[in-house]
């Protein structure tokens, strides 16, 4: 059995570990106009990376941004993935349809469409000067909210998807044997539903927050040329200034620093909705388990 898992395991080897050991390696060595990337076996650009004031808020741009992108998934994203999970079967399926035909698009098409929607000559900018709400085009790109705004249109189906499929298998008597004992609804779904689909909403936010640190498409576009978040900046390190030993420095960083949000996403999670022990109250006996005689039957029962 453990010859099947060989082929798979030599593919990950070989797709997966060997170009991230590879980009390590490019990190360590210099960078100089003339020859772009001499050997070598240095921390500077890391040091670099941690000095430098600008790469810093970059960093911490990005981390901001997932963040925020990915804790507004999560709340749009529960209430839609139940109702997706609860829906009737004749209505789920077209629904369901709904929801994944948005990922059929790429997310540079998706992003270029909501450049049209919110640029100076787009719709909502029309409709505010037909309306009377404003005489001159308004802001609506450029900045971190619309940044932010989109990439939430962009990932929620993926939250919602992941958040239903773990929600459909949790039995629906659980709820019913809750509102029986005085439960409301939303206590019931709090108290009940969300701790079962724990394990969804971990990999859900695990996936949209690891999507989101790694954007580039709605940053570029959406955000402009001023707004910076890690892939961009490693693209222009990469091609834009030639410099691969930063560029590779850059890119094991946003590695590292998703990982690590990642694994405390998912600790955080576990470990708040944990149930605590039941303790016993000082002085009061442990209830002792019936003790069984030979035959089986118990001391009480034995007896004529």
């Amino acid at each position: 059995m453990r010859l099947l898992t060989l082929p798979a395991i030599a593919i990950v080897l070989a797709l997966m570990v060997a170009p991230m050991a590879m980009l390590l390696r490019y990190s360590l060595n210099l960078y100089t106009p003339t020859e772009l990337m001499v050997e070598a076996f240095t921390a500077r650009n890391y040091v670099q990376l941690f000095a430098d004031p600008y790469f810093r808020e970059v960093l911490g741009v990005t981390l901001k941004v997932a963040a925020l992108t990915t804790g507004i998934a999560l709340l749009l994203g529960l209430p839609a993935g139940y109702t997706l999970a609860r829906m009737p079967r004749r209505w789920k399926m077209w629904l369901t349809l709904a929801t994944i035909l948005p990922l059929m698009v790429g997310n540079v098409v998706r992003s270029a469409g909501w450049m049209a929607l919110l640029g100076n000559s787009g719709l909502f900018n029309a409709l505010a000067q037909w309306s009377g709400l404003a005489r001159e085009p308004l802001q609506l790109m450029f900045h971190q909210p619309a940044v932010v705004g989109v990439m939430v249109t962009i990932v929620l189906p993926l939250m919602v998807m992941t958040l239903a499929s773990v929600i459909e298998g949790i039995p629906r008597n659980v709820e019913e044997a809750a509102a029986n004992l005085g439960a409301r609804p939303f206590t019931a779904f709090r108290r009940v539903v969300l701790p079962q689909a724990m394990p969804g909403v971990i990999a859900g936010m695990s996936l949209v927050f690891i999507l989101c640190m790694n954007a580039y498409a709605t940053p570029v576009l959406i955000g402009g040329p001023r707004f910076r978040m890690m892939t961009p900046e490693i693209y222009q390190q990469f091609v834009g200034l030639n410099n691969w030993p930063f560029g590779a420095a850059l890119a094991f960083m946003l590695l590292a620093v998703t990982l690590v949000a990642v694994l405390g996403i998912g600790m955080a999670l576990q470990a708040g909705l944990r149930p605590a022990r039941p303790t016993t109250p000082a002085g009061a006996d442990a209830p002792r388990p019936a003790h069984r005689s030979a035959t089986g039957s118990s001391p009480a029962g034995s007896g004529g």
